[in-house]
């Protein structure tokens, strides 16, 4: 019992000592070391389809309803994907545009009545959100953890 409550006060010790002030962490711990470039995935996206990756860039949306998912910029100019999270799993701040995302998660390809469905149940919580309803087949990472900085 006490060898338990000592590896966990160690696990805490560790996780709060590899965080750098001013981040946050959301979900699960990030696993992958080798990041992924946005403009990568989005030049082959059949090529990362299912993959588990690693990016990085600068918030540009947040849902403003639930927190559900953000869109984070490419390394080229107007490069952007959305990073899905399971709803109430993760929640986004808010205040996390303009910061910068380091989120690992699944890229998977996105139709238009996938998504419709999927916001099914929320879907006046998200009315004007343009991130929320894709005209055509689109693909976003299905995130499972992220860092906030």
């Amino acid at each position: 019992m006490i060898r338990t409550k000592i590896l966990a006060v160690l696990f805490i010790l560790a996780v709060t000592l590899t965080t750098k002030a001013g981040e946050e962490k959301y979900g699960k711990q990030i696993m992958l070391k080798e990041k992924t470039s946005v403009s990568a995935i989005l030049a082959n996206p059949e090529e990362f389809k299912g993959k588990t990756v690693l990016v990085e860039g600068k918030v540009l949306a947040v849902c403003q309803n639930m927190g559900c998912w953000i869109e984070i910029s490419g390394e080229k100019e107007n490069e952007k994907i959305m990073i899905k999270v399971e709803d109430g799993v993760i929640v986004f701040p808010k205040d996390a545009k303009g910061k910068t995302a380091l989120v690992e998660g699944t890229v998977a390809e996105v139709l238009p009545k996938a998504e419709a469905e999927e916001h099914e149940g929320h879907e006046k919580e998200h009315e004007g959100d343009d991130a929320c309803s894709p005209k055509e087949k689109t693909y976003r990472i299905n995130g499972i953890g992220a860092v906030i900085k």
